[in-house]
């Protein structure tokens, strides 16, 4: 089972890949590892254009940049990573969308920064792994919440079911309103998609917070999932 972006992949210059259990890192991405920038994810809004390998950027959740061999990464698990890309692929982006930077505007300010040197129309997107509708289950205050802030998206792509989230449904409503040429799903849920490995493999295929977070309450013992994140993001790759 590969988590595969038909947008991304039409896109020669790039090089892209979605982390799980089994490969934190994606492979196609691990070479470029030692560019990464060095930040803290808060689940805020903060938008950092990278210039340079291994870029200092303090408490960020998007990153941005026109340089090659640069890469571009998030860590999540539940949370969406959404990557972006020129269709030329001459420039990109990342970003670390939960439901608190969904709602607080961080597509948003992607598509800013996006929109200081370019059009959003000339841009791609691709959604990857992360808790879906089908086990992403939230308080009604939380549903609620997103239906007053979010008015203008249907209550019925918010909350699909009674006191579920689609966080990807919302990411791609605001995308598409955004004014990006084209956006696809790429990956899975992360809570509940199997690995599809023999009984003796990791029987769930992605990390999850949320379903660890389940195990902790039954089973206090149960270990935690720091430092165990998947990595997903691109690069420019110039062969």
């Amino acid at each position: 089972m590969t988590d595969e972006s038909p947008l991304l992949s039409s896109i020669p210059s790039l090089r892209y890949g979605f982390g799980d259990k089994r490969s934190l890192m994606p492979a196609s991405l691990s070479e470029y590892r030692h560019t990464l920038a060095e930040k803290k994810q808060v689940h805020g809004t903060r938008i950092v254009e990278v210039t340079h390998p291994g870029q200092i950027c303090a408490d960020a959740d998007g990153f941005y940049t026109r340089q090659s061999g640069i890469l571009l990464a998030v860590l999540t698990a539940d949370c969406l990573p959404i990557l972006f890309s020129r269709r030329d692929g001459k420039c990109i982006g990342v970003v670390h969308a939960g439901w608190r930077g969904l709602l607080d505007g961080i597509i948003e300010r992607m598509a800013d920064q996006i929109n200081h040197y370019d059009s959003t129309a000339d841009w791609v997107v691709s959604i990857g792994p992360a808790a879906r509708s089908c086990c992403y289950q939230v308080s009604e205050e939380l549903v609620d919440t997103f239906l007053q802030t979010l008015p203008d998206i249907p209550p019925e792509v918010i909350s699909p079911r009674e006191r579920h989230l689609d966080l990807s449904a919302v990411a791609v409503h605001k995308i598409r309103q955004l004014g990006f040429y084209d956006v696809d799903i790429a990956g899975h849920c992360t809570i509940c998609t199997l690995s599809g490995e023999p009984e003796n493999g990791p029987r769930f295929k992605y990390t999850s917070f949320r379903r660890n977070s389940h195990r902790q309450k039954q089973d206090p013992m149960h270990p935690g999932i720091r430092g165990r994140n998947q990595y997903s993001g691109l690069v420019i790759h110039q062969p």
